[in-house]
């Protein structure tokens, strides 16, 4: 049973009112804004009629006034942003749990046909396996998070185990972090204008960003401590200069050669250095923002999943330097103020210094965590799946060597609450033949083994009662189909689908393979031989296999090879109606639905001479 959906509808109402009370009181910021700003001029143009000493003193708190009030409404319409992200966050979550998967990307674009499982399993594509589970806000987060579902297991060999239960623990400890998840979702959702829209940070185009800063050359006297110690001492002194020009005799051209010298200076030294930043970063000042936010959640909860040599602090700091030098950068898009700036703050030099400071100290940390935001982007999806199933189970991992999986109802996750669970044991060289009829039940089951098998080696929750399992790799054949525009006939593809299944065989250790018929494009006497050849063959490899078949024929290799082949099936029962239990048992099906079901359909049908005989009559 997934979570309950008051949980979300309740968050979502939350976040509404506060969205309303924080939108009211940024009308009422923008409001003192330009109170203040008409009251600054209205005195200032006072002063110049009576000439009233209080008169600068006032317009001077207004300019203050206004300031102050600018930069709450700012903040205001940050904190605004950040609540209707997080309120979009938990509409998208409310959607999951009514089975909406539209929020969210499905990815297509990672469909394989060739891929040992994936196409079989529904790993890709819309109510894939990954629509459910996806909620990465990076493209580097979605390609981990595609790997994952699609590549060999975690680890092999010794290390399995400890290396899938460490991310297991993460996953569920993540599960727990409700606003740390929350918080870093939002960023997908920031800047958005539908409720289903969502924008995803491009993480090769950020790693371009970085190599490009890495690339700057920066001038020596931009690390220098002199020319620090004289940038303050400039600063310092034209302003002075500027309030002596106001209240002494000191003639006001002096100030201006002075102020005029001081931009060109400053300006021509910063230009080049600035310049190479802005053609790195200007496209992607936001992304690089949201990178660094996303940076410092993840620096400060991925260490129980990964080791790392830099220092949760560290990383935070340097994340938080390139948000504010990327703010830095964006105000240089105001020619007026940069010109002001410039000449009386030395803006442009205390920012390439700023720069060249970053660059040296934090440029190869922020770089590194830029693969460990997408990992850590992956697994938040993973958590927050465990979180949207607190029924669903966590599997055991088995150091057992070869294939071992036991499972005790064992259910599909696509199914929800109408799923029925199956006790299923599968042991390292043994074939389990599934019969049964048409809807019974069978390739569901196939189904419900390889996904679990997918989510358990990930550390992701299962959805069975318990669910014991060895690593190995998993390969399947169940959705052949033809391609005529390659001049391929379905009876090829099928082919070709069982060699290269062999071929990955023999490169693997332990491979259970699930196939849902085989050589379904031949006629039945074939496909029996066909199949049988098969299973003897692929039987002298360190191969498991649960192969559904409707050939009854085909269980018969339980009775000539009893130690190595077994028949497990799914009964119907046939009465007026049938009846589908759904339900794994020892034995070979012996119903069967076709004719009964194609007998209904053709019941309205009456037989040609039928229909003359009337006629005459």
């Amino acid at each position: 049973m997934s979570l309950d959906p008051k949980f979300y509808q309740t968050k979502i109402e939350q976040h509404s009112a506060q969205l309303a009370s924080q939108r009211k009181r940024n009308r009422l910021y923008v409001a003192g804004e330009l109170a203040s700003f008409l009251s600054a001029i209205a005195l200032v143009a006072a002063y110049t009629v009576w000439g009233h000493p209080l008169l600068p003193a006032l317009a001077v708190a207004a300019v203050v006034a206004y300031i102050a009030l600018r930069r709450c409404d700012v903040a205001g319409c940050g904190r605004a942003e950040r609540l209707e992200a997080l309120r979009r966050v938990y509409a998208g979550e409310l959607s999951y749990l009514s089975g909406d998967f539209t929020p969210f990307d499905d990815g297509r674009r990672y469909a394989a046909p060739q891929h040992p499982y994936a196409v079989d399993m529904d790993v890709f594509g819309p109510l894939s396996l990954f629509h459910r589970i996806n909620r990465t806000v990076t493209s580097g987060g979605a390609d981990c998070l595609a790997g994952l579902l699609s590549e060999r297991p975690l680890c092999n060999g010794a290390g399995a185990k400890r290396a899938i239960d460490r991310r297991r623990d993460f996953i569920s400890r993540l599960a727990k972090e409700e606003a740390v998840r929350t918080a870093f979702m939002s960023y997908g959702r920031r800047g958005t204008a539908g409720a289903n829209d969502r924008k995803v940070a491009d993480t090769a185009a950020v790693k371009a960003a970085l190599t490009a800063v890495q690339g700057i050359s920066m001038p020596r006297m931009a690390r220098s401590g002199a020319a620090l110690a004289m940038a303050w001492a400039l600063a310092t002194g034209l302003t002075a200069s500027t309030v002596a020009a106001i209240v002494t005799p000191l003639s006001g051209s002096v100030v201006t050669m002075w102020a005029t010298a001081q931009f060109c200076a400053v300006y021509l030294l910063a230009k080049r250095p600035l310049r190479e930043m802005g053609k790195g970063i200007d496209r992607l000042s936001d992304q690089l923002k949201d990178y660094a936010g996303l940076i410092r959640l993840a620096a400060a909860n991925i260490a129980a999943e990964q080791d790392g040599e830099e220092q949760g602090g560290e990383v935070e700091r340097a994340a938080a330097e390139l948000k504010a030098l990327v703010d830095s950068m964006d105000r240089r898009g105001n020619l007026l103020g940069l010109a002001l700036f410039d000449t009386f703050l030395l803006y442009d030099f205390f920012l390439m210094r700023r720069l060249a400071r970053w660059q040296q100290r934090h440029l190869g940390v922020i770089a590194r965590w830029v693969d460990r935001v997408s990992l850590f982007d992956a697994l938040v999806s993973a958590a927050t799946f465990r979180f949207n199933e607190p029924e669903a189970a966590e599997a055991e991992i088995a150091e057992t060597p070869g294939v071992l999986f036991e499972a005790e109802a064992l259910a599909h996750p696509f199914l929800g609450a109408k799923a029925v669970g199956n006790d299923f044991t599968a042991t390292e060289g043994n074939y389990y033949i599934v019969t049964g009829a048409n809807m019974a039940g069978k390739s569901t089951f196939l189904r419900s083994v390889g996904v679990s098998i997918i989510l358990a080696t990930n550390g992701m929750p299962v959805f069975a009662s318990r669910l014991r399992l060895s690593v190995f790799t998993l390969f399947s054949s169940m959705r052949t189909s033809d391609d005529l525009g390659h001049g391929i006939s379905y009876f090829n593809a099928e082919l070709l689908r069982l060699r290269q299944l062999i071929d990955h065989c023999k490169h693997a250790s332990h491979t259970l393979i699930i196939l849902d018929e085989i050589l379904k494009g031949t006629n039945s006497l074939d496909k029996l031989n066909g199949s049988r050849m098969f299973l003897e063959a692929i039987a002298r490899l360190p191969v498991t296999g649960i192969i559904a078949t409707h050939d009854l024929e085909l269980s018969k290799m339980a009775e000539e090879h009893p130690e190595r082949f077994h028949n497990i099936c799914f009964e119907i029962s046939l009465a007026d109606t049938i009846t589908y239990a759904y339900k794994l048992t020892p034995g070979v099906a012996r119903n069967q639905n076709a004719s009964h079901l194609l007998r209904n359909i053709l019941r309205g049908i009456a037989p040609a001479n039928e229909g003359e005989g009337a006629k005459k009559g």
